[in-house]
């Protein structure tokens, strides 16, 4: 990414020391997440993909280092101010008690409220929208622990999605689903990206989802970005090795055209 591109992305991070149970998992890590994009960072477990995502968030605080959020430093701004601009699904995500789908969704409207502040027309329209983009309107007075676990996904999306910031984290948001549940979801995520504009970042682990369906791909390993760009411009064995120590070929995805990583076993 050029040096104009990173003034302008919406988050990045400068040289930030991350630990994780008092365990250092990155030194001198700086990451630019670019506008309008959905960007997807892979990497083998413990190489620091969840840590990065919570200190892009401001959900963890970094030993050293900085986070720019629109320009300015992300621990100046107010919790409400963060929760306005950005958006973060964590790995694990569990509903209170038997709460319905719309009022977990409603959840996602708190930024907006001031102290003591009614619901209003805004809000209702903000989490009814969420409902339908997300494709579970229709779950709107059903407990949400009585859903099936791609139904709950799309119900925490909806949740952020109520919160109108532009901006999405979702931290492996398809772990636990089956294979059509992954699909539904990552093509749900691919259009908030391309018809609704929002900038998406997401952790997978699944290497061919993320060729499939990331237009900008960071590829972690020890704490350090390997290699970032577009998967059919960066992904490659000698990637894959470098990353996972995989030995694997490459071909080309018959439907989407975009690189397909095949191990070679041993």
């Amino acid at each position: 990414m050029n040096a104009e591109n990173l003034l302008a992305a919406p988050l990045r991070a400068e040289s930030l020391t991350l630990s994780y149970d008092k365990k250092i998992v990155a030194r001198d890590l700086s990451v630019s997440i670019p506008h309008g994009e959905l960007t997807v960072i892979i990497g083998p477990n413990a190489c620091g993909k969840s840590t990065l995502l919570k200190t892009l968030s401001r959900l963890m605080q970094p030993q050293a280092g900085s986070v720019w959020l629109n320009g300015q430093q992300i621990r100046d701004y107010a919790t409400k101010e963060v929760a306005r601009q950005l958006g973060l699904l964590p790995q694990s995500s569990i509903a209170p008690g038997d709460i319905t789908v719309f009022d977990l969704v409603a959840r996602g409207r708190y930024p907006h409220q001031r102290l003591f502040s009614r619901w209003r027309e805004e809000d209702q329209q903000a989490v009814e929208q969420a409902m339908r983009s997300t494709g579970v309107a229709q779950l709107a007075d059903q407990p949400v622990d009585t859903l099936s676990g791609g139904q709950r996904q799309r119900v925490w999306i909806a949740m952020v999605l109520a919160q109108q910031t532009p901006l999405l984290l979702l931290d492996e948001p398809t772990t636990w689903l089956d294979i059509t549940h992954q699909i539904e979801l990552l093509e749900l995520l691919r259009q908030l990206n391309r018809v609704n504009g929002y900038t998406l970042v997401v952790v997978l682990h699944d290497l061919n989802h993320a060729c499939r369906y990331a237009s900008h791909l960071i590829a972690m390993r020890d704490g350090k970005v390997v290699a970032e760009g577009v998967p059919k411009d960066i992904v490659t064995p000698e990637l894959i090795e470098k990353v996972y120590g995989l030995k694997c070929m490459i071909i080309d995805d018959p439907v989407s055209h975009t690189p397909l990583v095949v191990p070679l076993g041993k």
